[in-house]
Parts: structure tokens; C-alpha cells; sequence
């Protein structure tokens, strides 16, 4: 796979000297136990697979690059390029702009940009309407682009199974950036509707089966469908893509349960099913279902807590998190610095959307066991700067030097 000029601070020798040698043991891939740091008082379990991903540091390259390449220059981010707070303010210090927040409200209105600007497409990718904004306004939209490549994988497989007749669904989160990019590319060929969860897509049943009438769609899924949705018709075929970062189980529960509902409402057959429902197969990018995958593998092991890094806006990381707090008290931070003490630390609780303080979190014990891993947005600096944060609790940081020089 192709390598990227990443910036050096966000490098980790230790990290990178424990990848490559499970790389090594593993190349196939198949092997999601984790890596064992056994530090005596302290053993840190590490997933087997965390931190950035291609698209990521594919993004972090181009924008990098960019303002190495045009001094003096304006250089426009459409929005967080990744949703890292780390790499997005050295960027901010790097002279970069936000001409919008990650909900799409304007930062920077459009009439104070000029055609000599640079304006650099976000990782999630950004939507035609924008596109056809910058182009009003003089500026090529995709010359300064850092769409992730398995974002794109989505955006096709939504306009070829379009082009078939076949109506989009979209499993992502209606808000997110990604989505609403991918429900504008998609809608662009067919009619599209974004469901968020497993409770949206038992609504979206109720319209196919007729157990709902198709009057009350448009208010049911307001702002999720695209223009003039008519669930009479346009519920007729179906297939399901994604937000690349969702949770992979909750996305094939949601497309094995539609596909059960065009079977029931149709009276399809494995002969026929191809006829209302579209093989879409798993729109999830590999990072995504790696990630997810070595954290289940993680969960086997016995442990008292996980620690789990990235930034609080992260949906693929905020899905680690979900998984993690099926099994164990699990501790979402953005850094090392919220490791305040062996007994302190601040979190942030994804559901409630709010940081919390909680005390004695480390069990007081002969050993303790801790899971760690991150969000494919995250710096693996981030995640060596937590294992030696912990580690300065036992007054062992200098363990962390030995596994490095290892």
C-alpha cells in the first residue's frame, strides 16, 4: 500500500516498531488478538489495529503540501479536514481557514472568497451544491481534493445501482459531513434516503410494507430524502451503502433487515431478490472494519478498563467506544493530558454529548489490565504520549524507552 509524507509529530517510534512487527507475524491480516505490554503492575493490551487510516493520511499529505506549495496564498478548508482536533489547529497555525463548522454553518461567507484562493476539499468530501458554488465563484473545486478514496467507493456504488433504477439508502448520520456529501452525490442519480439507525430503518419498513402511508413520509424522514420522495414508488427497489465509519454490525443488521422486508412485502425468493433488493455488499472502508474488528478481538481478553483516543467527534472512533462499553468501564479521551492522575482522569460521554471527570478510575490492585486503541483519525504520537502517561502513574515511564529501543 502506498506510504504518505506525514508530518514527523505525528509519528511514534514505539508505535510504528509494534505495527511493523505484527505486520510481520500477520501479514494476512487474520490475527486480531492484541499486543500484549506487559509492564508488571501495569499490562496494556494494544488493539491490533488503530490509528490513522489511508484516506487520513492521504488528507493530512495533500493539505500539508499545499501550504508548503503557496506561501502568501489564502488556503480554504471547507471544513474540518478530519475530525481531529490535534491535526485541524495545526493546521488553523499553519495560517489554514474553516469556511464552515462540521455542521455546515458558514465560518467565512462565500462572497469574501476570490478566485486566486485555495480551497481544500475535506477527507469526508463535500456535496455538487458546494462544488457548484466554488465554480460560481471562479475557484476549481477538485484541484486541491482529499476525499477519502473508499468515500468515493461509496459515491460510485450508489450512482451504479441509481443508474439501475434502484432507490438509495444511506445508514450514516444525517448531520455528519460524509453523509450529507454522499446523500447529495446520490441524489443527484436517484431517489435517496438516509436512515441513522436500526429504530430509522423499522420506520422506513413500515413505508415499504404499507403498514405506514406514504403521506406521512415526508415528515417522518424531513430533511433525510431527497426532493419529491414518493414512497409508492420509490420504495419499490432498494439498496443499502453507508457512512464508511459506521458500526459494521449495525449496518448489516440494517441491510439484512430491509432485505427481509422487500422478501416479506414482495413475495421475493433467492431466484428473485435481485429484482427489489441491490447487492450493495459492505460499503464500509477496511480501516473501519479492521478497527472494529481488533476491538472485538481485544474484548476476548480479560481486562479491568479501555482507554480509547480520538476526537469527540469522531464517529469511528465514538463506535470503538460503543463497542468497548458493552464489556467494560471505558474511558473516551482526546489525549494524554486527561490522564490527570492514578486516580483522575477526564472523559467525554459521546451519548450526552459532555466531558466528564471521574475519580479512581485505575482499580487498586496487584495488576491492572487496560485496553487500549484509536480512531482512525487519531496520531499514533497520541497514543505513545497515553501508554507513558500511564505508565508515570507506576513511576515506570522509562519502561517505554526499553520497549522502544527493543
Amino acid at each position: 500500500m502506498k506510504t504518505f509524507n506525514v508530518p514527523v509529530i505525528y509519528r511514534s517510534p514505539l508505535i510504528t516498531a509494534i505495527k511493523n512487527k505484527r505486520k510481520q507475524q500477520d501479514r494476512m491480516k487474520k490475527d486480531f488478538t492484541p499486543t500484549v505490554l506487559d509492564f508488571g503492575p501495569l499490562k496494556i493490551l494494544l488493539a491490533r489495529h488503530f490509528g490513522f487510516c489511508y484516506g487520513v493520511e492521504n488528507a493530512i499529505e495533500i493539505a500539508f503540501r499545499t501550504v508548503d506549495e503557496n506561501p502568501g496564498k489564502r488556503i480554504f478548508l471547507l471544513s474540518e479536514m478530519i475530525h481531529n482536533p490535534h491535526v485541524n489547529n495545526d493546521l488553523l497555525s499553519r495560517g489554514v481557514q474553516f469556511l464552515m463548522d462540521t455542521s455546515g454553518k458558514q465560518l467565512v461567507p462565500w462572497t469574501e472568497l476570490q478566485p486566486d484562493d485555495i480551497v481544500i476539499v475535506p477527507a469526508f468530501g463535500t456535496t455538487l451544491e458546494i462544488e457548484k458554488q466554488l465554480e460560481q465563484l471562479g475557484i476549481e473545486p477538485l484541484k486541491y481534493n482529499t476525499t477519502c478514496p473508499f468515500v468515493e467507493r461509496v459515491w460510485n456504488k450508489a450512482e451504479q445501482i441509481g443508474q439501475k433504477d434502484y432507490t438509495v439508502i444511506v445508514h450514516g448520520k444525517p448531520k455528519h459531513e460524509e453523509t450529507r456529501a454522499t446523500f447529495s452525490h446520490s441524489k443527484a442519480n436517484t431517489a435517496t434516503v438516509v436512515v441513522k439507525d436500526m429504530k430509522e430503518a423499522i420506520l422506513l419498513g413500515e413505508f415499504i410494507s404499507g403498514q405506514r402511508p406514504a403521506a406521512e413520509f415526508a415528515t417522518v424522514f424531513a430533511g433525510q430524502s431527497s426532493p419529491g420522495f414518493d414512497a409508492t414508488k420509490d420504495l419499490q427497489r432498494v439498496g443499502v451503502v453507508n457512512q464508511t465509519t459506521m458500526l459494521a454490525t449495525e449496518t448489516q443488521a440494517i441491510a439484512d433487515y430491509i432485505k427481509d422486508v422487500m422478501v416479506a412485502t414482495f413475495g421475493l425468493t433467492e431466484a428473485t431478490i435481485s429484482e427489489r433488493f441491490a447487492d450493495t455488499r459492505d460499503t464500509l472502508c477496511y480501516a473501519t472494519n479492521d478497527n472494529q474488528s481488533a476491538v472485538t478481538g481485544m474484548l476476548l481478553e480479560p481486562a479491568d478498563l479501555a482507554v480509547v483516543v480520538g476526537g469527540y467527534n469522531s464517529s469511528n472512533t465514538s463506535h470503538l467506544v460503543e463497542l468497548c462499553e458493552e464489556k467494560l468501564p471505558t474511558y473516551f479521551v482526546s489525549d494524554p493530558e486527561q490522564l490527570v492522575s492514578k486516580s483522575a482522569v477526564h472523559h467525554y460521554d459521546f451519548h450526552h454529548k459532555e466531558e466528564k471527570y471521574t475519580e479512581n478510575f485505575l482499580p487498586e490492585k496487584e495488576q491492572v489490565t487496560i485496553l487500549l486503541t484509536s480512531g482512525a483519525s487519531c496520531p499514533d504520537a497520541l497514543v505513545e504520549g497515553v501508554i507513558r502517561k500511564l505508565l508515570s502513574f507506576y513511576q515506570l515511564e522509562h519502561l517505554a524507552d526499553e520497549l522502544a529501543i527493543a
